[in-house]
Order: structure tokens, then C-alpha cells, then sequence
């Protein structure tokens, strides 16, 4: 009997974003010495550093940062490497064993004289060095205020991995937002640009609607395109698709059906907020032009990474990005 394997279409999102995707001109360059850097940690070994290497960390920086400098887009690089090598190290621990992993990374990035030693917290305060003296004492605060949310957030997901929960719709959402890291990526907005965007411009009602609607954006496309890869390794719960599937009694194309429905309001959220934009005067609104164009690079950038990388759908990215169709893979449990 002939054996069949089940896929499902993913939902077609890149064209829903009106924006046009750029790379950024120092990628090559940045990449090669953030990679050497990370790797000279031997931090990997095996699958992991394979799997490092196939992920390309530095080419979603690329994406999602190109209007950044050289310095800048290595440090982001470096960035990217260093929540790469925390994410593979939580993801097989419990919650107590991730909350003291995030404590190490949490107290390099608060205190510069903090050294328990380990190879996380070398590469952190190394980063650290490179980070702080650019950027803005606002930035500086909420950069700190999504470490310590991305720490916590990761804890509580390897919390519910161990109990085998999966939360509900809102909850998940929530919890997305800071275990994903993607609002820690977004604090680095400040040291890109070279620019300190006020705390009461940053929280304004407007402002915030489109900033959580676009790592809402990263946040379910990722899970969308992430989905196959997690249900072989059994790692499913922390995942919009299950969620759905679980919430509103969906089958899997059905919730990858809604993750494209709801992306689209992301989307036109955002944009609907943009055009609701106050003004601040000319000095501020120049600052909030460029953390919108920011935001707008990660939303469009993000998209293109994911099927330009290995890292979502192996070395069949680019039959996947022009059919959707992914083949699920057998659970390697």
C-alpha cells in the first residue's frame, strides 16, 4: 500500500503587508564576524551547531534592520546569536533551570561589573559593551524592561511545557509577545537609529496599538511557519496553532486559515493607528517616523527571512515559499 503524507497550506501573508523588503548592504560582512564570534564560545556541538548554521540568525537582522550601520548591524547580529543560544538552552530545561539561565543573561545586561563565570553571561557583557554607550536613557529603561518581561516570559513556557498546559487565546497572546523576544528586538530601535524616543510617546494609546500589532504580525507568522518544525520535536503547546486548534475546535488547516485571517487585522491595525498619528512637533515627529519605518522593516523584513533562511522549512524554503505547502514532518521523539 502506497504510504500518503499530510500537508496544509500555509496562508499566503506576505502580500498582505504593503511594504517593500530591503537587505542590509553590511550583511555579509557582519554576519561572518558575529557568526565567528558566537561559535568561537563552542557553545554548540552536533545538531545544534548545524542547526545554528541553518537558522542564519544574522540574515533575519539583515532583513529587519537594513537601514542599520555596520557597528550597529553586528551588534544586532550578536544579539540575535546570543537569544539564539539562550532559546536552545531553555527549550530543555524546566522553569526553574530557564529562570536561572534568563538571571544570568537579566543581570550582564543590568550590571557591568556582574560575572558568574558562565559562557552566557562573557557573551552578554561583551554585547553589553558594545550596546549601552549608544543608546538613549529611555531606550535604555524599556531595553531593560523587556529583558526582564523576555525572561520571565520563556520561564513561564518552560513551566507549561512541563505541565503540558496550553493556555487560551488571550492568554497565549499575551505570553507570546514576551517569550518570542521579538518587543526585546524592537528595544533595540533606539541604538539602530541613534535616536531616544520619549517614554510618553512610546506609551501613547496610538503608538502602542501599532507597536503591539507589529509584534503581533512576528509573533503569528512565526508560529504559522514554526508549527511543523515544533510538532517534530513535540515541542506544540507554545504555539498559536494549537491554541486554535484547541480554543475553536479547528482542524490544522483551519487554524492556519485563521492565522492568515488574523494577520491580515494585524496588519490593517496597524496601519489604521499609523494614520491616526498625533503630532509631537517636528523634533519628536522625526523620532516616531523612525521607529514607525523600524517597526514596518521587522513586519515585511521578518516575512521574507523566514523563507529565505533554513531554519522553518529545511532546505525545501524556497519550493515552499512559491507552493505554501508544507508536508508534515514524522515526530523525531
Amino acid at each position: 500500500m502506497a504510504s500518503t503524507t499530510a500537508t496544509y497550506k500555509l496562508a499566503d501573508l506576505i502580500p498582505l503587508v504593503p511594504l517593500h523588503g530591503r537587505t542590509n548592504p553590511h550583511y555579509a560582512a557582519a554576519a561572518a564576524e558575529s557568526s565567528r564570534w558566537v561559535l568561537s564560545f563552542n557553545v554548540f556541538s552536533g545538531r545544534k551547531r548545524e542547526f545554528f548554521a541553518q537558522s542564519r540568525s544574522e540574515l533575519l537582522c539583515s532583513h529587519a534592520y537594513p537601514y542599520a550601520g555596520y557597528e550597529e548591524l553586528r551588534t544586532c547580529c550578536d544579539f540575535a546569536n546570543i537569544l539564539f543560544t539562550v532559546d536552545e538552552i531553555s527549550d530543555e530545561q524546566t522553569g526553574k533551570d530557564a529562570y536561572q539561565t534568563g538571571y544570568v543573561l537579566l543581570n550582564a545586561l543590568r550590571d557591568p561589573d556582574f560575572n558568574d563565570g558562565s559562557v552566557l553571561c562573557t557573551m552578554t557583557k561583551q554585547f553589553r559593551a558594545r550596546l549601552f554607550p549608544r543608546m538613549g536613557p529611555a531606550c535604555y529603561r524599556r531595553f531593560i524592561k523587556h529583558a526582564e518581561d523576555y525572561v520571565n516570559g520563556f520561564t513561564r513556557e518552560a513551566e507549561y511545557r512541563e505541565l503540558g498546559v496550553v493556555l487560551d487565546m488571550a492568554s497565549y497572546e499575551v505570553l507570546r509577545r514576551e517569550n518570542s523576544a521579538v518587543r526585546f528586538f524592537f528595544g533595540l530601535f533606539g541604538y539602530v537609529l541613534g535616536l531616544d524616543l520619549p517614554d510618553e510617546v512610546f506609551h501613547h494609546p496610538v503608538m502602542m496599538e501599532m507597536h503591539l500589532a507589529a509584534v503581533d504580525t512576528v509573533c503569528w507568522s512565526n508560529d504559522l511557519y514554526s508549527y511543523n518544525m515544533e510538532q517534530a520535536m513535540g515541542h506544540t503547546g507554545n504555539n498559536i496553532m494549537t491554541v486554535l486548534m484547541k480554543e475553536k475546535n479547528l482542524d490544522l488547516q483551519g487554524a492556519a486559515d485563521y492565522v492568515g485571517e488574523y494577520f491580515k487585522v494585524l496588519v490593517d491595525r496597524f496601519f489604521d493607528n499609523k494614520s491616526r498619528l498625533p503630532s509631537w512637533g517636528a523634533e519628536i515627529d522625526h523620532i516616531v517616523d523612525q521607529f514607525v519605518m523600524a517597526m514596518e522593516s521587522w513586519m515585511i523584513g521578518n516575512l521574507e527571512w523566514s523563507f529565505d533562511s533554513e531554519r522553518y522549512f529545511g532546505p525545501q524554503h524556497e519550493k515552499v515559499k512559491e507552493m505554501l505547502i508544507v508536508e508534515l514532518s514524522p515526530n523525531r521523539v
